[in-house]
């Protein structure tokens, strides 16, 4: 809150210096600053302001200018978009409540926004219902009398602004600017001496003006009841013209404005693992964070045939490796070039902006994967890489020469440990650990097949399944995130576990009979096969575990079988052994060799086995083996 008078503010109130801030601080409090004549206003600040700006500038980048202060308030593709619900990101219009109004609604005029803003809030919602049936015709609205219809036509008859108490006072009952702003305000507190004044006022002002005494009092009834809660249409119009900028972006131009509002939540896990599985809803991909592309915040890349773009996820976005330190290796980047390897990188970054800590986390993420794609090796050599780039900068701060060759011999050549790359779920895990979620592939994909047999949904999915009867029965598969005991009033032991899937993150109530089975499977880290109650209260998805089992042994069960395909005989002893080691089940085994000349035979082998994701894991990582797919 600010205070702006005609003259020094030392000449009107006292004043306090506060040593924390720039601004002198009134010894008066908002109320008695006002009485004392002074003009009080407040000043909100709003990131999506900078995330509308941040946008501008990579569009701007890209060539394309637009006046987010001039868009056109009619664009069919807001408009449409809006009218889907597609609003994640989308400023005051995003909630699961608002975007179901949103659909309701069916907004195509700038007015409907306003209005939604000032009437999604306790009290105003209830009339939500009122207002869309009046706007689509299904209600006829109720003007209250017609001298007021074109006060209240823009609102289908719903009086949702203070502005529009203030006019009714004013056109039907003749107040003036500042009484009615006094009405409004003591519409608002109910002080009842105050209002039984403003009733005998507003009343016998409208029967001056020819209408009913008890019509004119039941209009001051129910305007009180909307001034109660009215909404300032400035401050409505305002957050919803916000509201449009930011729906005309992401239906418009919706790379360059998710880019921007991931780089406004750099810090946000939650947020960050929500725009990107916006983005694959919206089949914009999401690229892997790059040392030699990746900007310290997130950014724009074109270079498909469409033109269209995809986010780079950014280097600062990765968990503790900070801004400041990212922003100097890019800046390091653009002045001299990309890094040729993983020493040229080592030898080039300041020792005191980068630490062991914060290469381990570009490891895991796999920032270094155009250098050097086995991460293992990236990882176990980050000591190395530390030594080499602090000799490398006491020797820039001493500038010393090379003690056999002077300041042009060759640098001592240095080789990276050799370590066998992580397994695919390893490497999964360490990336999840760097980044909060699976960004390059998720765990359960390797799956795929079999939770489609076995009827698994995503999770994404629910919303749209419970839609119509309310609760269901359903199947869910995932990896376990997080887990939190609690005990009971009865002193039974129950959970809250955390899952993720392919399509993002659930939670499961696991009550204490499951949880006790299921307790060796949560300790394990192994992916899990969840059945579940599900049912939706107050806007959320509720799950209920009724059972919890290893996905690999359902998968298993529900296998139809294999198909190897070998181009080296070399491979049999390997698939022998393998094949060997498994469980009998119901899958079936098939090996096809390949005889040259586009010729092939299919050997189906005898028996059936237990065919599970880390089987057909080890199968393909036999030479010779080429493809290995399910049947």
């Amino acid at each position: 809150g600010m205070v702006i008078a005609d003259r020094p503010l030392d000449e009107l109130v006292p004043l306090y210096r506060d040593p924390k801030s720039s601004f002198p601080i009134t010894q008066y409090n908002w109320k008695l600053v006002e009485a004392a004549g002074l003009v009080k206003f407040d000043f909100l600040g709003l990131k999506t302001l900078t995330v509308l700006v941040r946008a501008e500038a990579l569009l701007r980048a890209r060539g394309i200018d637009i006046d987010l202060s001039n868009l056109p308030l009619d664009d069919s593709r807001t408009y449409e978009m809006l009218a889907h619900g597609d609003t994640v990101g989308v400023f005051q219009l995003e909630s699961s409540g608002m975007r179901d109004a949103m659909r309701r609604l069916r907004a195509d005029r700038f007015e409907d926004i306003i209005a939604l803003v000032a009437l999604y809030r306790p009290g105003p919602m209830e009339n939500i219902p009122k207002y869309i049936a009046c706007r689509h015709g299904k209600e006829q609205p109720n003007y209250l009398h017609p001298s007021l219809e074109g006060i209240l036509k823009e609102t289908s008859g719903v009086i949702i602004y203070q502005e529009q108490v203030m006019q009714i006072a004013q056109v039907l009952s003749g107040y003036s600017l500042g009484g009615a702003d006094l009405l409004r305000r003591a519409m608002g507190k109910k002080i009842k001496a105050e209002m039984e004044a403003q009733r005998k006022a507003f009343v016998d002002g409208a029967t001056a003006r020819g209408v009913q005494p008890a019509q004119a009092s039941s209009i001051f009834d129910q305007v009180a009841k909307f001034a109660g809660y009215g909404f300032n249409k400035s401050h409505a119009a305002a957050y919803a013209l916000v509201a449009y900028q930011t729906a005309y972006l992401k239906a418009n131009h919706p790379v360059e404005f998710i880019a921007a509002s991931m780089t406004l939540d750099l810090g946000n896990t939650d947020k960050l693992n929500m725009f990107r599985q916006e983005l694959d809803r919206l089949g914009i991909a999401v690229l892997p964070p790059d040392i030699n592309r990746s900007e310290a915040i997130f950014a724009v890349e074109i270079g498909d045939k469409t033109g269209r773009g995809a986010v780079r996820y950014a280097l600062a976005a990765i968990r503790n490796v900070g801004l400041a330190a990212m922003e100097a290796v890019v800046a390091e980047r653009k002045a001299n070039g990309p890094y040729k390897d993983l020493f040229d990188f080592a030898r080039r970054l300041d020792a005191k902006h980068v630490n062991k800590r914060q290469l381990e986390g570009l490891a895991k993420a796999g920032a270094f994967d155009g250098i050097e794609r086995n991460r293992a090796r990236v990882f176990a050599a980050i000591e190395t890489l530390l030594r080499h780039a602090n000799a490398a900068a006491e020797e820039r701060t001493t500038n010393q020469t090379n003690l056999f060759g002077g300041a042009d011999a060759p640098a001592p050549k240095l080789s990276l440990p050799q370590v066998t790359d992580w397994p695919l779920h390893k490497r999964l895990t360490n990336e999840f650990e760097a980044i909060g979620f699976y960004l390059s592939a998720h765990p359960l994909d390797a799956y795929a097949k079999g939770l489609q047999r076995l009827g698994v949904i995503r999770s994404s999915e629910l919303a749209g399944r419970l839609a119509a009867g309310g609760a269901a029965r359903v199947k869910l598969a995932g990896t376990l995130i997080g887990k939190q005991e609690r005990t009971s009033a009865k002193g039974n032991r129950f959970a809250f576990i955390q899952l993720s899937d392919a399509s993002g993150i659930f939670e499961v109530t696991v009550f204490s009979e499951t949880l006790a089975a299921a307790r060796e499977l949560l300790a394990s880290g192994k992916p899990m096969l969840v059945s579940a109650d599900a049912r939706v209260d107050a806007d959320n998805i509720k799950l209920l575990a009724q059972s919890i089992q290893p996905l690999d042994d359902a998968v298993a069960h529900a296998a139809a079988g294999l198909r190897i395909a070998l181009n080296d005989a070399g491979a049999v002893p390997g698939l022998t052994a393998a094949i060997g080691k498994e469980r009998r089940g119901r899958g079936r085994i098939s090996v096809v060799v390949d005889l040259g000349s586009e010729r092939e035979v299919e050997i189906a082998l005898p028996g059936a086995y237990m065919i599970s994701p880390a089987t057909r894991a080890a199968l393909q990582a036999i030479p010779g083996v080429t493809e290995v797919y399910e049947i």
